[in-house]
Parts: C-alpha cells; structure tokens; sequence
C-alpha cells in the first residue's frame, strides 16, 4: 500500500465513527476525608495493611475506567485510605486481581513506570495546575514527578524522600505509602482542602482506572482532581536538606609523544555541597558549592551541516528541579529566555599559539557556586530566582620549556528571576522573566565576548467557559552590550545575519555597542470538550533579539502564523483504542517583508486495540526560502518539498518488542533527498534485566549543500557542491535491576557520518524556481583537484589562472560513547555512583565505508575512560 493512502484511510475511520461530542455536564467531585493519628500510631510500612491505626478511616474506591474505555468499569477495583499524623501522611492500597499470578512485578530503576502500578497525584497548593505525583509498582519500583501546566508537563526529575512497600496476596496486592510533608508544599490554614487524584495501571489489558473520574474531552489533567479534607492543624514543614558529596576520577587515555597534557593518566578527587532550606513551606533555598555537575549520560552524537547550534536537554540536578518556574518558552520549537546549559559552557575563547606549543582547555567553566529561591506560595504566586557565579578559566600552554596561561572564558555572573501568579479561580495568570549575564571583560582579551546581556518578558494566560478556550501570549525584550568587535560579531552571527547582501532592513554597523530586540507569541484556541480542537498562533522574533547568553535563541528576523485543527476520538472504535488527527499549516516572513515559507502538514496516530500503534504523517511546503544557507549572502530559494513519515510500534508490554520508522523527504526536479531509517528491538526476558538495541541510518543528498564564500576579484562567490551523506548510529542500553535500589545500566552508542562532495557549483541566481537556473556547475576546465594541499582549485573564467582555491569539504566523522553505571540508593535519598565512561573520536577516510571507518577509528583505536566513584549522603532535617 502506497504510504499517501494511508493517511486518507485512517480520517475515513474517524468519520465513520459516532461524531458525538460529549455532553459538557459537571462530574460530581469526589471527596475523600481524612482523620488524625495520635502519638505512636502510626502504621508500620511493611505493605501488609493490618495495622488498627487504618481503621479510623474508611475504604474509597469505585474507580471508574479512564483507557481505553472512558466512564466504563475497569476490569479490576482499587480502593484506599488516608490517614496522618504531624510529621507524614500514609497511604493503603488494595489493588484486586483475580489472578494474582498473573500480576507483573517488573522491576526498573526509579521513575521506570513497569508492569502493574498505582499512582497518587496531590495538588497540595489547590491550584488546578500543578501537583506531586507519586506512583507504586507491584514489585515495590517508585517513581515521582512534578505535575505543571494542568498536566501537561510531567518533570520526573523531582526526586523527593518517601517510603513504600508492597505486597502479593490472594486478593490482589497492596502497597503501604509515607510521605513526609516536608516534601510537599502547602499554606497554613487550619484545615487543608488538597486536589487528589490516584490512577491504576491494569497490565494485562493496558488499562487505567482512576478515582476522580476524569472525562477524556476534558481541559486537563489536575484541574479535574477530586478532594482530600480533613488536614486540620498541619503544620508547614521547613524543610532542611544537606547533602555533601565526594567524587574521585581516573582517566586514561592514549599517550600523545611530547605532549605534557597527554601523558596516559590523570587522576582528580573533589568534594562539595548541596543543601535545600525551606525558609517556608511554599519557598525553598537550593545552595550549591563547588557543584559536581558532571553527567551520567552522555549527549547524543551530531553533526549540524548548516551551522545552527544543537540543543541539548539539561540533566544537572540543581538546575533541574523545579525547571518549570524558570521555563519561559517564549515563541515555538526551542527558544526560551533561559537555557542553563550555558552556565558551566564549554569557554569560548582558545588562545593563540606558536608551533611546539601544546594546549589543555578546560572541557566546562567552574561554577564557584550557585543559589536558587523558587516555590508557590498559597496565595497562587509562583517565584524563582537563580543567581550563579562562573569563575575565570584558563587555558594552559606548554612547548616544554615555557608555560604560561591564556584567559579563555571570563569570571561571568548569572541572574534569572522569575514569577507568575494565579487569579480568576485559577483559571487565569499573568506573569514576568528577567534575566542578566554580567562578564568581568579586563583588556582585550576576550573582547570579542559580549561584556553583558539582559531580556525580561511578561506573560499571561486566560480560560474561559470551564476551561474550554483560551488566550495566551507573551512578549520579550533583550538588551546586549560589548565592544564594537562583540557587537559587530553579534550583528554577523548566524542567528542574525545583518551582513546579507540583498537585504533592506538590516546591515552592519562596526560603531554599535548595543543591540535591542523584541519577540513574542499570541495563542488563541479551542482546548476541551467534543472531538474537535483549534488553535491559532503569531509568533515574531525581530533581527536584534539576541539570547544566546543565558538562553536558547536559533534564528532571529522571523514572523510566523500557525493554524492547527485536531480532532480525537473519546470512545474504542471497531479495532481501535483511539484515534488522533492533526492538520496544521504555517506561514514565516522575515522583517524585509519577505515571504520565506508556506507549509502543510496532516497526520495521524492510532492505537489498536491489540496495543499495536500507526503514525503517519504528510508534509508539504510549496514555498521555501532562505536567509541562512549562504550565511551572509543572498536570499536562496530550495525546491518544492514533500515529506512522508511512517511509524509503527509493536505492544510495549510484551518481552520482546519492536518499533520502526521511515522519512522520505523529496525536492522536486531531484534538487535534494532525504530518507531516514529507524528501528528499535526491546528483549526483556525476565523481569530484572532489559536489554535493546536502536540502529538508524539517514541518506541525506543536496545538489545545493553550500560550502563556501570566496571571491572572484572584488566580487563574491558563494560555493556550493552535491553532497552524499550517510550517516549510521546505534544505541544498546542494557539495564538489570538487582532490587529497586540497586541497579546497573550499560549504555553505548557508535555514530559515523561520511560525507562526500561533487559537482561544485557557484550561486548564479539564487531565487530562480528551477534548481538548475540558480547555480552554474564548473566544468572539467575550472575545477582541479589539489591532492598535494587536499583543496580544490577554480579557474572561474577558464584562461589558464587559478582564480580561487577551497579546501576539500569530505568527512568522515567517527564516535563511540558508553556509560556503565551502577547505583545503589543504600538509605533514602543517600545514593554510590560506580561509574565506567568510555569513548573515542576520529576523523576517518571518506573514502572508506562507513563499517570500515567504524573498524579503524573505534575498533582500532585505544579509547579514553573515565573511572569515577560518587558519594553521596542526604541528612533530612
């Protein structure tokens, strides 16, 4: 079957299914209250619920089926209680199952979801938009997230101190919770009213009951909660953390002859301190010194052919928690006014250097330390304030005679404050961002670095008729200063471009020591009730916006409308649990008025009723300019696009498991291709040990892939070439789970990208609709190639004279990258880190294969490795 019949096939289901939109009646609130435990009665966490202290309290229950089938009974019940006492708040579970042996009890490390579980979800602040998830697995797995944005975001990197055990009995099996309420965040009113909710995942059947009922048309996830009552007199917990940590590391490598840096060893041993100071029950203090901000896993291989930065996700845990007060995500894709990943960044300086002279650079900036104050409070205030402080580093050089030191990052200085505050019974707020980067410039340096950066930004949202519209927008300022270098470096950026030629509304001017620009988005849509949804977006990002100092920025001089139509079924149809349909269109424009691009996308995902899933997806973009690809040079046109993406997915729940996925790009008249190839294989075959295995290989082919800027006398040449890239990787991960606090996990992944050029060709006329009309290719008579310097030499006019040289663009790149870790959480929250990284980086042959390459370069070579062991204790107060 033809992959465009596909996507026609599955819209035809939707509507020869039942079209009805649920009636928007109000659910009755479920409302659970809970009772006081005197002094020494508290029940002993062992998962067998025979404590008298539970019978104070009666059994809720009659949860009602969510998925598949919404407002349905589930296959089995679950029932619990809640009881308290000052300092916790205790949870019984009752999960029946008719089959006992047949509950799946698999085991994961923590936040791993596997097998039967149940979960809480709290809204302790009671605003319908946040919460503190805590789920229990039958084998005795926790996992724990922070709930946002009405559950639209889960943050797994809270990772709180709690204590569960579980049990298997002839009824089902049970699980026994305490939470401490240091751990939650709440008012002081005498008597509490908290949003409660709790889920049960049924394994067999891919099921989910929940207690609150909670309609699958309905706004969100935590404004639909039920009630807990009955928290009279608790007293707000200030919380007090200390958490100090040692580290030591080896690291081997090769050893290089001559080089004093490279001499096959080094060895470091470090210490520090994390603390976390509640100074209210809604506020905390995090403080950190001398951090150890290193990684377990390591980022994903990439090569960016046309120059834009590459995002990468923030694993560092002081900055992770409580990421989504700080998160400004201001337009679409991944700008935000903060991005913490620059702070620690690799420097950005490299000193000069004569030849015999050897160079150690540091790989991050020391961060001297770091404090965060973030929270909600009661009254709907959400607040966050993060100040770091990186010091100077210093890049070493040897020619072993002489050493000496070059500045290669300044002593910089980092604000971010943040807040927002709720009103209008929740269902609105308003809120702001300001943030600062301050770098101690002395000399000349590093004068080409911006001396400082600051952005602020207001938002809002607004809900109306039960949730089921909304508005949103925010807007955002920023202001950089530096020297005329910085600034005329920033003006030419990528992500700027002032120096295009054929642009009207910018240029460089060398005198400027600012830049101000603004940006921002408007959103207005249907988000709940019946089938259907819409959506409506403007974003802008105007040429100066720069905020790339403690933010993501990718491309300035940009103007956006989205529209997007979505449709979903709320009941199984015929052989399906669910069906998603998305139409979405778009529009961009740059500040000149230039219209850059016109796109179409339709897609959509099934689930089968066997658990199986479909994803289909067709792109078309009839109109695709520009201002980037000659990176300074004139406006450029590509082809006519279309995209086909097809995946599918086997049930998640079985041993043995397989996922698949094609992309099939083509411009039209051949100009460019692109396919993607992905496949996934999941064997687990008992319940401690995981392993899988996810190859992929891309094809990536432009008859247009610029490669350079020249000049034939006073005038410019834009160089471009056809190019052939292959690009292959596979990530194993081997995971066995000893018990739930002890684990040990393998990663490793081979990348190699080759790439290979031909048919140089110079830009003619960049905005000519056939590919062919806007690059002349140079013939045998002007183009040479120089094996003695690796470069090519160019007699433009064919009369005998070399006219210009470029270097020869052919690539191999080859890494390999692997993490061994084994964690042991010996008492809660207190954890040992064993860890083995391992990893290796070549330039290989392009005219290899890539298995050749993988044999030369990472087979063949001796990798560098890196032995560390981390100790850590968390003294809870």
């Amino acid at each position: 079957m033809h992959l465009h019949r596909l996507l026609p096939m599955l819209f035809g289901a939707l509507f020869f299914c039942s079209s009805y939109a649920q009636e928007n009646e109000s659910l009755t609130k479920k409302v659970y209250t809970t009772k006081f435990l005197n002094e020494n009665e508290a029940p002993t966490i062992d998962g067998i619920i025979d404590e008298k202290s539970w019978d104070i309290v009666d059994w809720t229950g009659d949860y009602i089926e969510n998925e598949p089938d919404e407002n349905t009974p589930p296959t089995e019940q679950t029932k619990f209680k809640v009881v308290y006492d000052k300092n916790y708040l205790y949870f019984a579970f009752k999960c029946y199952d008719k089959d006992p042996k047949g509950i799946v009890k698999r085991l994961s490390r923590r936040d791993g979801f596997e097998g039967d579980w149940v979960e809480i979800n709290i809204d302790s602040y009671n605003d319908k938009r946040t919460g503190f998830s805590f789920t229990i697995s039958a084998s005795g797995v926790k996992g724990d997230e922070f709930i946002s944005d009405n559950g639209n975001n889960w943050d797994g990197s809270w990772n709180p101190i709690w204590y569960v055990k579980t049990n298997v009995d002839d009824e089902g099996w049970t699980a026994e919770v305490k939470i401490p309420f240091s751990q939650l965040k709440f008012g002081n009113n005498k008597e509490q009213v908290w949003g409660l909710q709790s889920t049960r995942r049924y394994f067999r059947a891919e099921e989910r009951s929940v207690w609150q009922r909670v309609k699958r048309d309905a706004p969100g996830w935590v404004s639909e909660f039920g009630e807990l009552r009955g928290l009279v007199d608790i007293q707000p917990q200030k919380q007090l953390e200390i958490q100090p940590f040692v580290v030591t590391q080896l690291e081997t490598y090769e050893k290089e002859p001559g080089n004093p840096f490279r001499d096959g060893s080094d060895a470091k041993i470090n210490g520090g301190l994390d603390a976390k100071i509640g100074l209210t029950n809604d506020l905390t203090l995090d403080l950190t010194i001398n951090p150890d901000f290193g990684q377990v896993d390591a980022d994903p291989a990439a090569i960016a052919l046309d120059g834009f930065q590459i995002f990468f996700q923030e694993r560092r845990p002081f900055f992770v928690e409580n990421k989504n007060i700080f998160n400004y995500q201001f337009a679409d894709g991944q700008d935000n006014l903060f991005y913490s990943r620059r702070i620690g960044r690799s420097p950005q300086g490299y000193p000069n250097t004569s030849n015999g002279e050897f160079v150690d650079v540091p790989n991050n900036s020391t961060i001297l330390g770091a404090a965060k104050f973030s929270g909600k409070t009661k009254n709907g205030w959400s607040i966050g304030i993060l100040e770091s402080l990186t010091d100077n580093e210093f890049a070493k050089i040897d020619d072993n005679t002489n050493t000496r030191e070059a500045l290669v990052e300044p002593l910089t200085n980092y604000i971010v404050t943040r807040a927002q505050k709720d009103f209008n019974n929740r269902n609105s707020f308003i809120g702001g961002i300001f943030t600062a980067t301050n770098r101690n410039l002395q000399g000349d340096e590093l004068n080409y670095l911006r001396k400082s950066a600051y952005t602020a930004g207001f938002d809002f949202m607004h809900n109306w008729k039960n949730r089921k519209y909304y508005f949103s927008g925010n807007i955002v300022a920023s202001h950089v200063t530096g020297s005329k270098e910085a600034i005329a470096n920033t003006q030419q950026e990528l992500t700027h471009l002032f120096q295009r030629v054929d642009a009207g509304h910018v240029e460089v001017d060398p005198n400027r020591t600012s830049l101000t620009g603004t940006g921002g988005k408007f959103e207005l849509g249907k988000n709940s009730i019946g089938n259907w949804r819409y959506y409506g977006i403007f974003t802008w990002r105007s040429p100066e916006l720069e905020l790339n100092d403690v933010g993501f920025l990718r491309q300035a001089d940009d103007i956006r409308q989205i529209g997007i139509l979505s449709y979903q079924t709320l009941k199984p149809i015929g052989s399906f649990r669910r069906i998603n349909a998305r139409f979405e269109q778009f529009t961009s424009y740059d500040f000149d008025g230039n219209h850059n691009r016109t796109q179409y996308s339709i897609s959509s995902n099934a689930n089968f009723k066997s658990n199986w899933a479909i994803y289909y997806q067709f792109t078309h973009k009839p109109k695709i300019f520009t201002n980037t690809i000659l990176q300074g040079g004139p406006r450029f046109r590509y082809s006519e696009e279309v995209i086909n993406t097809l995946n599918f997915a086997t049930d998640s729940r079985k041993k043995l498991r397989f996922d698949s996925g094609i992309v099939v790009s083509q411009g039209k008249d051949n100009s460019f291709s692109y396919t993607e190839f992905t496949t996934g294989i999941t064997y687990q075959p008992i319940n401690a040990f995981t392993v899988s295995l996810y190859p992929g290989y891309t094809i990536n082919k432009s008859k247009t892939q610029y490669v350079t800027e020249t000049s034939f006398g006073s005038t410019p040449r834009y160089i471009m070439a056809n190019i052939d890239q292959r690009t292959l990787s596979a990530s194993i991960r081997m995971d066995f789970n000893i018990n739930p606090n002890l684990t040990i996990q393998y990663y490793g992944e081979p990348y190699i990208s080759r790439g290979k050029y031909k048919d140089f060709n110079r830009v003619t006329n960049p905005i000519a609709k056939y590919y062919g009309d806007r690059i002349s290719i140079f013939d045998s008579n002007q183009i040479a190639f120089d094996a003695s310097n690796d470069s090519y030499s160019i007699d433009e006019d064919a009369n005998g004279t070399v006219d210009y040289s470029i270097g020869n663009p052919d690539f191999a790149y080859v890494q390999f990258r692997s993490n061994l870790v084994v964690r042991w959480e010996y008492i809660p929250g207190s954890e040992i880190f064993l860890v083995w990284s391992q990893g290796t980086t070549g330039l290989g042959n392009p005219n290899d294969d890539l298995f050749r390459s993988l044999d030369s370069q990472i087979l063949g070579k001796k990798p560098e490795n890196i032995f560390l062991i981390k100790a850590t204790y968390r003294f809870l107060f």
